[in-house]
C-alpha cells in the first residue's frame, strides 16, 4: 500500500547527509515541514559550513561514522525514517583502498540497518547505484553485498502486521554535479583554460539530476515492501557528447581529450540485470524488484525452469533511451549549479 509523507512529530535521520544527496534530501524535508531532520556524518567541517549556512533549528547534526554502531545507536534514537546515503563512492579509492569499502559500505551499512530495526524505526531506505549490478569494481562489488545484506534483514523480519521496519534499497546512476562527478570537472576544466579529459568518448552512463533521486528515494518509502529494491528510468549519453554540450553551452574552443578508461570502469552500467526486468513490476517512471523470498530449501519451489525467450534484456545504459545533444544541453540547464558556472563565466543561462 502507497503511504504518503506525514511531516508531523517525525523525525529523519540522514547518513552521509553532508553529501550531495544529503544535502538535496535536506531540503526536501525541510520543504514538506518534517519536523526533525538529524544529520549523521565523520565530517565536522561540513557539518559546520551547513549548520551556520542553514541557521535552521530543525537541523539536529551528529558526528560520527558508520563504522561506529555506538554512534549510529546515539544517532537512531527516536528516529522514524532513515535514508542511508554514507558510503565510499568513488570507483578509483575502492580499487586502490577495497577494504575501506568493505568497512564503509557493507558493515557500516548493516551497522545503520541492524540500528535501525533496534530502535523500531519505520522504514529505511538504503542508497544504491548501477554500479552493483554485474560488478566489476570494489564499489559496485561492496554495494552489491550491501544490497544482499539489507534483504536479509528484510527477509528476516517478514511483511509485520505491526508495522514494524520496513528496509528497502533504491539504484540510480550518475547524478548530475554530484561531488566527483564528472560535470563539475569538465566546467573547471573549461574554465581553466585546460583540455577536457575524458576516459573514453564511447562510454556510457545514465544522466539524472539530484531532484530525480530524491524522487526515487521518497518513492521508495511512500510504495515500499520488504526488501523491495527500485530502480528510476533514465535516459543516457556518452561521455563524449556530455563534454561537448558542455563546451557549446560555454562557449569554448577547448579540445576533448581521451586519456583511456581507469580502473574498475565499465563502458556502460546497468540499473537492473535480465533476471530482475524479468521479474520487476513497471511502476510507470520507476520499477520495483521485489526480493526472492525463497528459503534455502529450493527444491520444494521448483516448478519448472525459467524460460523468457529473449523477450527480456538488461536495463542498461546502452540499450536504454539515448539523449541527443539538446535534450543534453537542456538537462544540463536544468541544474543551478551549471547555471551559475555560467553567470560567472559572463554567460547567459538562457534554454536550448
Amino acid at each position: 500500500m502507497s503511504k504518503t509523507f506525514d511531516p508531523t512529530d517525525k523525525t529523519v535521520l540522514i547518513t552521509g547527509g553532508t553529501g550531495s544527496f544529503g544535502k538535496t534530501m535536506v531540503m526536501h524535508l525541510l520543504k514538506k515541514g518534517f519536523s526533525q531532520i538529524r544529520i549523521f556524518s565523520r565530517d565536522e567541517w561540513k557539518q559546520e559550513d551547513l549548520r551556520v549556512r542553514m541557521a535552521e533549528p530543525r537541523l539536529k547534526f551528529y558526528i560520527g561514522d558508520v563504522r561506529s554502531r555506538p554512534s549510529v545507536d546515539a544517532a537512531m534514537e527516536g528516529v522514524d525514517l532513515v535514508f542511508h546515503a554514507a558510503a565510499l563512492k568513488q570507483v578509483p579509492s575502492c580499487e586502490f583502498f577495497p577494504m575501506q569499502a568493505v568497512e564503509t559500505n557493507i558493515i557500516g551499512s548493516n551497522n545503520v540497518i541492524e540500528s535501525a530495526v533496534a530502535h523500531g524505526v519505520e522504514c529505511l531506505v538504503v542508497l544504491g547505484t548501477d554500479k552493483a549490478v554485474y560488478p566489476v569494481n570494489a564499489m559496485g562489488m561492496t554495494k552489491a553485498v550491501m544490497e544482499k545484506v539489507a534483504q536479509s534483514v528484510a527477509r528476516r523480519l517478514g511483511e509485520s502486521e505491526n508495522g514494524g521496519t520496513r528496509v528497502c534499497s533504491v539504484r540510480y546512476g550518475n547524478v548530475m554535479y554530484s561531488r566527483g562527478s564528472v560535470i563539475p570537472l569538465f566546467v573547471r576544466q573549461i574554465r581553466e583554460g585546460n583540455p577536457i579529459t575524458v576516459t573514453s568518448k564511447e562510454m556510457s552512463r545514465f544522466m539524472m539530476p539530484l531532484s530525480d533521486s530524491v524522487r526515487l528515494v521518497e518513492f521508495a518509502f511512500q510504495n515500499a515492501r520488504q526488501g523491495d529494491i527500485f530502480v528510476k528510468k533514465a535516459a543516457a549519453c556518452t561521455i563524449g557528447m556530455l563534454a561537448q554540450a558542455i563546451k557549446e553551452l560555454f562557449k569554448s574552443d577547448v579540445p576533448i581529450n581521451t586519456i583511456g578508461i581507469r580502473h574498475g570502469e565499465k563502458m556502460f552500467e546497468a540499473l537492473a540485470s535480465c533476471a530482475e526486468v524479468q521479474r520487476s513490476e513497471d511502476m510507470g517512471d520507476f520499477l520495483r524488484i521485489p526480493m526472492d523470498e525463497r528459503d534455502l530449501n529450493y527444491s520444494r519451489f521448483f516448478t519448472e525452469g525459467d524460460d523468457n525467450d529473449g523477450q527480456f534484456q538488461d536495463y542498461d545504459s546502452h540499450t536504454t533511451r539515448q539523449l541527443g545533444m539538446d535534450e543534453v544541453k537542456e538537462l544540463l540547464l536544468q541544474l543551478p549549479e551549471i547555471q551559475q558556472d555560467l553567470i560567472d563565466a559572463g554567460i547567459t543561462p538562457a534554454a536550448k
